[in-house]
């Protein structure tokens, strides 16, 4: 997993719109919706998964689910900044990515398997986790990268946030998603990066 610790900065929604455009283009430019599943980095998250209890054909990975709307015409959505920016990486990187408001979140985190009677509230409604690839942290289950956790939701008002992107291993190193993530802010400087780490 790599972790980023953003800061948020008032930023030229141009700037974050240009930057879309050209993740959205580069993605158009290497994938094809026919053969996504098998691209090496969604066939790593399909296993962790089903490592984890999941059938990802019935729960895809967030990233998986971005994609495929990319690839199929529709642009990317614009929520806010910091929202803006993880979504970008999650297509760049082609993996789940979320931010989450730095004042709703306490270590130790964990990541684990969802155990039977656990949910959450969904920004798609009650979730849930049982079986599913789960981030836990000091007050209970945060997120889990198929659909993020109404908890830590980021707010305009959010000042600081945790970026978290799930790296299958061996495909996607964390040195890449700090760099990635670095040339998104320089191109869009809508944060500033405190911390990056790897777990």
């Amino acid at each position: 997993m790599f972790w980023a610790h953003l800061e948020a900065q008032p930023c030229d929604p141009e700037l974050l719109a240009a930057a879309a455009r050209r993740v959205v283009e580069e993605v158009r430019s290497r994938m094809q919706l026919e053969t996504l599943s098998t691209h090496p980095t969604l066939a790593g998250l399909r296993k962790l998964f089903k490592a984890a209890g999941c059938d990802p054909t019935r729960y895809r990975p967030s990233s998986e689910a971005l994609l495929r709307r990319l690839l199929k015409g529709e642009e990317m959505p614009f929520i806010s900044p910091l929202v803006d920016l993880n979504n970008c990486l999650s297509a760049s990187l082609a993996v789940p990515c979320c931010v989450m408001a730095e004042e709703t979140v306490s270590p130790p985190y964990v990541f684990r398997a969802g155990r039977p009677g656990e949910s959450y509230e969904s920004l798609r409604g009650p979730f849930n986790l049982e079986g599913k690839p789960l981030l836990v942290d000091a007050h209970g289950p945060c997120d889990v990268p198929i659909t993020g956790n109404t908890r830590v939701k980021v707010t305009p008002d959010t000042k600081r946030a945790w970026l978290v992107a799930y790296l299958p291993g061996g495909v996607v190193v964390p040195e890449a998603a700090g760099e990635k993530l670095r040339e998104l802010v320089e191109a869009a400087p809508a944060a500033t990066l405190l911390l990056t780490a790897a777990s």
